[in-house]
């Protein structure tokens, strides 16, 4: 898929991407809470996570001129056989690349292969207050559902988190079978 970016590439995460997307995860821990994580997880960490996460569900970067400059996923809602047709979806932008149409290629992208596993739901989890992922969530159509208070610590601050939620399929009586990304083609 192309964008803004002219070389800007869309694919499926590898599990030997893991250092170049830990570099770019790595700011956040350290200087963010955007995620919660106080430590910068290991590659091989960050490896398992990629296999675990992508038996289940898209895992994707964006490559601009071969460098890894993003990477989006969806993850389970909850455990439960019920939750099938709903995922949480997560982004993240190399902090040197931030609106130039990356999140936007990467998002349009996890959705469309959600759509083929038949998921309806998507949910994200987002620190508050955070305007831009907020407006960027509602930019995709995302609406606010939940706001919890105080209830992430980082940084000697106490945050708030705020759940929004989109729509992507119909919630028929009789929904399609959930299909796992690892029956999909990657990308």
């Amino acid at each position: 898929m192309n964008c803004n970016h002219i070389s800007l590439k869309i694919r499926t995460a590898q599990a030997d991407d893991a250092k170049a997307l830990l570099e770019i995860y790595r700011p956040y821990v350290l200087k963010t809470a955007i995620t919660f994580e106080y430590e910068v997880p290991s590659v091989s960490e960050f490896e398992e996570r990629i296999k675990k996460i992508s038996s289940r569900y898209p895992y994707l970067v964006a490559e601009e001129s071969g460098k890894i400059i993003g990477y989006a996923y969806a993850s389970s809602f909850k455990e439960r056989a019920a939750y099938d047709w709903t995922a949480e979806t997560s982004i993240y932008i190399d902090e040197t690349k931030k609106s130039l149409g990356t999140g936007t290629a990467l998002y349009k992208s996890l959705e469309e292969r959600m759509k083929l596993q038949n998921v309806t739901n998507l949910c994200a989890c987002i620190a508050y207050p955070n305007p831009q992922s907020i407006s960027f969530h509602e930019k995709f159509g995302y609406k606010t559902v939940a706001h919890f208070h105080q209830c992430g610590y980082k940084f000697n601050t106490w945050y708030d988190m705020i759940w929004m939620e989109k729509f992507i399929g119909e919630h028929t009586s009789h929904p399609s079978t959930f299909i796992p990304a690892s029956h999909l083609a990657p990308l």
